[in-house]
């Protein structure tokens, strides 16, 4: 008999980008040298303070519950450092610790939406997105961001809106894209939101991997008429290098961090104790775990000016310059013909053909992409490019 699984969960769809490192992990187990282009976390290990933090935790017998919420160390530590860092008032009963950022936008989603309700999320988008709306009965409605170069206008938002929207998620810097929406359109974004009382869910996982001239932004800073409509989802994952630790946070209106509090309290109760004391120890440490994410985000900018080039070299190849993340969103519709129908079919051409694995861009609602992920060293990212330049061959130079 088949297990009667929820319809919650049947609704579902299995994420493209676990598929994708399962697909790089079995081929590994067969002996091949694969090149993994699929990982969304950083390749540097969590700086050594931080580490020695945690053990300072477990020393002091930090190993027992913590209010949902999260300790208060740790939720006044994320007002602090969004006061010093950015100039924003953020009041500690707004923030809510999460098991990475993850958990915190299921947390806000499932907070708010009901069946019914439409949420709108711009394309591409990351995989779990649709998946979590869809998860709560809610619909996710898509907005379509090519003809802007896959940066979301406020234009196309206040086009998108119905009488059923009751909340936009957005991601900036985007995972998969890598583009960057400008602080003055998301504010018009959020302003024209709020107008028509919609709520907003900014992902602001890769907030500090902004390349300049593109500049760093954070909702929190935005006044309280229109903060009122938006929840932030932030965490420690790829900031500090920490995706294993499962430690992130939301800041919500207090109505809304209410909501979600009481959601986690029966589900995860709270991330572990003992990496709340370290985060909270860190952003005390402002200095310091600031001058760790800006020599990681200088090895990606290093990367990232190599690898875009060598990849517009390639028959076939097109790939805009990211101003963010560690993500090479790859157009490879000029491939599609009589051998390659999807882009799922050029992905599996690499992977089995040169070992180099990448995620097909259609679980991310941009069929005829692959996304590269650069969060992994020069010298695999160089064997990557000749493998593939074997298969499809340089671009004719230009007389």
């Amino acid at each position: 008999m088949d297990f009667p699984v929820s319809e919650s969960v049947a609704r579902m769809k299995s994420s493209s980008t676990f598929k994708a490192m399962n697909a790089a992990a079995n081929l590994r187990e067969q002996g091949f040298d694969v090149i993994d282009l699929t990982v969304g976390e950083p390749d540097f290990p969590t700086p050594e303070f931080i580490k020695d933090l945690a053990i300072e935790g477990l020393h002091k017998e930090v190993t027992k519950y913590t209010p949902p919420a999260g300790m208060k160390s740790f939720v006044e530590s994320i007002s602090h450092f969004y006061a010093e860092q950015f100039g924003a008032t953020v009041s500690p009963k707004e923030v809510a610790a999460a098991c990475g950022g993850k958990q915190a936008i299921f947390n806000a989603a499932c907070a708010i939406l009901n069946p019914g309700d439409e949420c709108l999320i711009p394309k591409p988008y990351w995989v779990s997105f649709p998946e979590m709306v869809t998860f709560t009965g809610a619909t996710p409605v898509f907005i379509e961001t090519e003809e802007t170069d896959f940066i979301l206008s406020a234009e196309q938002v206040e086009n998108a809106l119905t009488d059923k929207t009751k909340l936009l998620i957005i991601n900036s810097p985007s995972n998969p894209s890598g583009r960057v929406v400008p602080p003055d359109e998301m504010r018009k974004i959020i302003e024209i939101c709020a107008e028509r009382n919609v709520y907003v869910l900014t992902d602001e996982c890769y907030l500090f991997f902004v390349y300049s001239p593109a500049e760093v932004f954070t909702s929190a800073v935005l006044p309280e008429n229109l903060r009122s409509f938006v929840c932030i989802a932030g965490s420690f994952s790829k900031t500090y290098a920490m995706t294993g630790w499962r430690i992130g946070y939301t800041i919500a209106p207090e109505d809304w961090t209410k909501a979600i509090v009481k959601l986690q309290s029966h589900s995860a109760t709270h991330p572990t104790s003992f990496v709340q004391y370290a985060c909270a120890r860190a952003m005390e440490r402002r200095e310091e775990s600031m001058n760790a994410v800006q020599k990681m985000l200088a090895e990606y900018k290093r990367r990232r000016d190599w690898l875009i080039p060598e990849l517009n070299k390639i028959s076939g190849f097109k790939c805009a310059m990211p101003e963010g993340a560690f993500y090479a969103f790859l157009d490879v519709r000029d491939l599609l013909g009589e051998k390659f129908k999807f882009s799922e079919d050029v992905a599996d051409f690499l992977l089995n053909e040169a070992q180099v694995v990448t995620t097909d861009g259609a679980g991310f609602g941009a069929e005829g992409f692959l996304r590269l992920s650069y969060a992994t060293s020069l010298e695999n990212l160089q064997t990557a490019v000749e493998r593939m330049n074997n298969l499809f061959k340089s671009k004719p130079r230009s007389a």
